[in-house]
């Protein structure tokens, strides 16, 4: 098959100055504020984004270093298969977040519940729409018996190192 390769749309600015401390999920991020800079190339693919409340962004994880198929998640002790988890040490570390869109101006879309580090690669931006998520009952794996430590974990930066 053949090589892929992605062009940045844009760069995502957060708090987060490193991995360590970053929220591991935007649901964490709660509250905290960033900001999307869209290169002027795009910038007219973000007309009428502002009727949406959430929006999607996909990012690439580039400070992420060395992916293993068999990771020890942030939540758990144990080994799991990484497609499993949502580390961001991957063979294609691309990274996605729902967050809440506050307000654009111009290029620069004001955001929060954020869980990104300062400087990230944006890919893509999608709009959320709730109505296009199944509404069946999920399974969630090993991570059920977890999820009580949801709000108390953050990144300790076990996936950045080389």
């Amino acid at each position: 098959m053949e090589e892929l390769t992605y062009k940045p749309i844009g760069i995502i600015h957060s708090p987060f100055k490193e991995p360590h401390g970053v929220p591991i999920q935007s649901k964490v991020g709660r509250d905290i504020e960033g900001t999307v800079e869209v290169f002027p190339e795009y910038e007219e693919g973000l007309t009428d984004i502002e009727g949406f409340s959430h929006i999607i962004l996909l990012f690439h994880f580039h400070l992420s270093k060395n992916y293993s198929l068999k990771v020890k998640p942030y939540l758990d002790k144990k080994l799991h298969g990484l497609f499993v988890t949502r580390a961001p040490s991957r063979p294609n570390p691309i990274g996605l977040s729902v967050v809440r869109l506050i307000r654009r101006r111009n290029r620069t879309l004001y955001i929060k519940d954020i869980d990104i580090v300062d400087g990230t690669p944006l890919l893509d931006i999608k709009p959320y729409v709730p109505e296009f998520e199944p509404d069946e009952e999920f399974r969630v794996g090993w991570l059920q018996k977890h999820l009580h430590k949801l709000h108390r974990t953050k990144d300790d930066g076990r996936f950045g190192e080389k």
